[in-house]
Order: C-alpha cells, then structure tokens, then sequence
C-alpha cells in the first residue's frame, strides 16, 4: 500500500531543520509498521495558519494525481492550524485519504466538533452541485424555449470525442444573449454541453462581436 509523509515546521531556522529530519525518520518508520510504503515525502517550513505552502500543495496535487489513500504526519497541527486545517481535512477526505498520526498511533482522532463540520462541509458542497446541475438544466430550457438547438447549432464544432472545447460558439452567445439570457445562464448552458467557458470569457467575447458589428 502507498503512502506519502508531511513534514512541517513553522520557520525557516537552521535549528528547525534538524526537527523536519527527526519527523521524517519517526514517520518512515512508523509508516512501516503499518504495512505501508512510502512513496514520497513532502516537507515545510513554514506557519501553519499560511495554506499556501509549497509542499502541502504539491501533496495534494499528488495524492490526487496517484489516488494516494494513505498520509502519515507527526499530528493534526503539522497539516494546518486554524481554518486552513480543517479545509485541508476536507480535501483529503474527499479522495478518501486517511490521515495517520504519531500523536494517535493511528487514523487521526478527530473531535466532535471537527467531525461534525467535515459532515457539513461534505453537505453543503453536494446541495452547491446539485444547485449547479439545476442551474444548467433551467438555462438550457429558457434556450431551447427561445429556439436554441444544440445538436444543429453546435454540430461539427469542438472536439467530437469529448474532450475540453476551447473554442467559444460566438454565434450561440450571441443568440442567447439576444434572447434574454444572463452571462451566468449562457455559461452554465455552454457548460452542460461541454464548452468550459467562463463567465468573463462570454461577456468579452459578446462586447468583442458587438463592437466589430460597430466598425
């Protein structure tokens, strides 16, 4: 089984480096123990209220890259303290990687209140997808209402096996938007058929064709 190993601590001194080796050696072997392999290891120096930490994204980065299942840290607080820790939790727990602790001997333990909000977090990002999907499915309705056909208006256009479009169908954000269609409701509509196109980028592309229409 693989695993990857964090290391941190909270400033740059020569005198903290000795500590980042002394946790790396106790977690290799404590990975060990646990019939675990190691695969990469990570380290920080630097506060734990900061999210922005070089290894800690790159952790991330590759845990999801290499469906890692497995980090072992010396205790909760080396992932982040304060609200940072608790959005990095949340982001394990979503590529269902199970933190191991010195400090527990084991799976982190966490509090109540900790496991609670996690509960909530996990919540409220499901009710946000499903809020994103209706949204998508109400715009490409008020579309079609107003005449839009996607399987003729965007035939041939785009990548026909599925991958990212990045093409903009100028002609079709100007047809939505000629037919009442807020910039958020053609995206999310371009977006269920599979055009990533940003808010911004329509609205600058919709200014761009009715400035040309001017010259």
């Amino acid at each position: 089984m693989k695993a990857v190993i964090y290391c941190r601590v909270s400033t740059e001194k020569e005198t903290q480096e000795s500590s980042l080796t002394r946790q790396q050696e106790e977690l290799l072997e404590f990975a060990q123990t646990k019939g675990y392999e190691v695969s990469e290891v990570f380290t920080d120096q630097h506060s734990g209220y900061d999210i922005e930490r070089d290894g800690l994204l790159d952790l991330l980065t590759y845990v999801k890259e290499f469906d890692i299942k497995a980090i072992f840290v010396q205790d909760e607080t080396r992932i982040g303290r304060g609200n940072g820790r608790m959005a990095v939790l949340h982001l394990l727990q979503k590529t269902n990687t199970s933190v191991f602790t010195l400090q527990d001997k084991g799976i982190l333990n966490l509090n109540e209140m900790d496991s609670m909000l996690l509960e909530i977090l996990a919540l409220v990002e499901e009710y946000q997808r499903k809020l994103h999907n209706a949204k998508i499915k109400r715009g490409m309705k008020r579309a079609v209402s107003q005449g839009f056909r996607p399987e003729k208006n965007l035939k041939s256009k785009g990548n026909p096996e599925g991958r990212e479009r990045i093409d903009a169908p100028v002609e079709e954000i100007v047809r939505l938007r000629k037919a009442g269609l807020t910039y958020d409701e053609i995206a999310s509509t371009l977006k269920g058929l599979g055009f990533e196109i940003s808010k911004a980028t329509i609205h600058r592309r919709y200014i761009e064709f009715v400035e040309s229409q001017e010259v």
